[in-house]
């Protein structure tokens, strides 16, 4: 959550303040694997937003988090391309996301901005450099430098390329 949407329990499906939140939430994420299989900038984020909502008034928190786990694009798997962060954790892992260790889970949490951009099966040192980012996000050491920063620049090391 730190990384996705880090005031997701606290909003109602929008979040224009949050640091490093951008401007998709975990529920307007759903919404758009959900509802819009053609998404269109523009008009098709109003509709996101409104289907977003719509979800947060009939849904859980915990609801809309798993139909949000269960889309997820997780990039190219020993068997093709991956959808869903349970089905990438067996895949790649051969066990369940609870049975991961804290850096087999955030690499796993790492691709999700941009699964077909990173490697999970290689050592993929941009995908390493993401994991390290969000390693210091996680342990407080560093922060987004706003509302837009979700490739976590704030926390981008000398040594990052």
């Amino acid at each position: 959550m730190t990384v996705e949407d880090p005031n997701f329990a606290n909003h109602s499906g929008v979040d224009f303040s949050t640091s490093g939140a951008g401007a998709t939430t975990i529920t307007q994420s759903a919404s758009k694997r959900l509802a819009f299989e053609k998404f269109q900038p523009g008009v098709g984020k109003i509709r996101q937003t409104g289907y977003a909502m719509g979800l947060e008034s009939r849904l859980s928190k915990d609801q809309i988090l798993a139909l949000w786990l269960e889309t997820l694009e997780m990039g190219e798997g020993p068997e093709g391309w991956m959808t869903g962060f349970y089905k990438a954790s067996s895949a790649i892992y051969g066990r369940p996301p609870a049975e991961l260790s804290n850096s087999e889970f955030i690499r796993l949490v790492a691709v999700l901005i941009a699964p077909g951009s990173y490697k999970l099966r290689e050592n993929d040192t941009a995908l390493n450099e993401r994991v390290g980012r969000i390693e210091r996000l996680v342990a407080g050491t560093c922060a987004p430098e706003g509302l837009s920063d979700v490739w976590l620049e704030g926390c981008r090391q000398p040594s990052d390329s």
